[in-house]
């Protein structure tokens, strides 16, 4: 049996959200590396001295800003191949200490602006098909302590891609969710059990990583989709 070769990259049109640090400017990295064109959506808003990357001011809570930042994407390389739904917000506390703003932030951000996001993406991907995928997280495939309220965002990731891979397959659009475990960023830092000095942090995944996990999942065969890649440190434990 002859095996299928991998697809290139090379000239396609991607639009991440929180592109301005950890795994969203690992992944634009990675892209750009591959000849892959970028709309870049964050609210810091940069470029990352990408010289095939265009930045837009963007909050993912905000559809129109959504939107307009898609469109631009658009609007600036003649077309769009794969999204990144990459923004999103942890708070690492018990459930009783979750403050209303925490529950309203991770909501708005982690549910309502994938979303949005989708929304705003699908009629251009349509167009000629392509990939749309959710930078989710283990916290979406198992419940853990003290993280209650960001382990159900996350799951309601999962669930929504899953979703839209019914919806979307008929027009040529694969749709993955990316689930790491631990990641060493910034991501939550100060908000709860995660701090600078933690020594888990010292063992976790990097972002590079995770950005090699979704470039993989971009150059499968068309003839084929990752419903969901779920992966950990070694050092890290199985759960459930």
């Amino acid at each position: 049996m002859t095996r299928t070769s991998s697809i290139s990259l090379e000239g396609k049109v991607a639009f991440i959200t929180g592109a301005s640090s950890g795994i969203g400017e690992a992944t634009a990295r990675a892209l750009a590396a591959e000849g892959v064109k970028l709309g870049l959506a964050s609210r810091r808003t940069t470029d990352l001295g990408l010289e095939s990357a265009a930045a837009f001011a963007c909050d993912v809570r905000n559809p129109a800003e959504v939107k307009a930042a898609v469109d631009a994407t658009v609007a600036r390389f003649g077309k769009l191949d794969i999204v990144i739904a990459n923004a999103g917000v942890g708070s690492y506390r018990p459930v009783v200490e979750t403050s209303p703003v925490e529950i309203d932030e991770m909501v708005d951000i982690n549910v309502k602006g994938l979303i949005y996001t989708a929304q705003a993406a699908i009629p251009h991907l349509s167009k000629n098909g392509g990939d749309f995928v959710t930078l989710a997280s283990e916290a979406g495939r198992r419940g853990l302590p003290d993280e209650a309220v960001y382990v159900a965002s996350k799951f309601a990731q999962v669930g929504f891609t899953r979703s839209l891979d019914h919806e979307l397959r008929g027009l040529g659009i694969r749709c993955s969710s990316i689930c790491p475990g631990g990641v060493a960023t910034n991501f939550g830092m100060g908000r709860g059990l995660r701090t600078p000095d933690m020594p888990a942090l010292d063992n976790m995944m990097r972002s590079e990583d995770v950005a090699e996990v979704v470039i993989f999942t971009l150059t499968r065969p068309p003839s084929f989709r990752i419903l969901e890649t779920a992966f950990r440190s070694m050092h890290e434990a199985s759960w459930g």
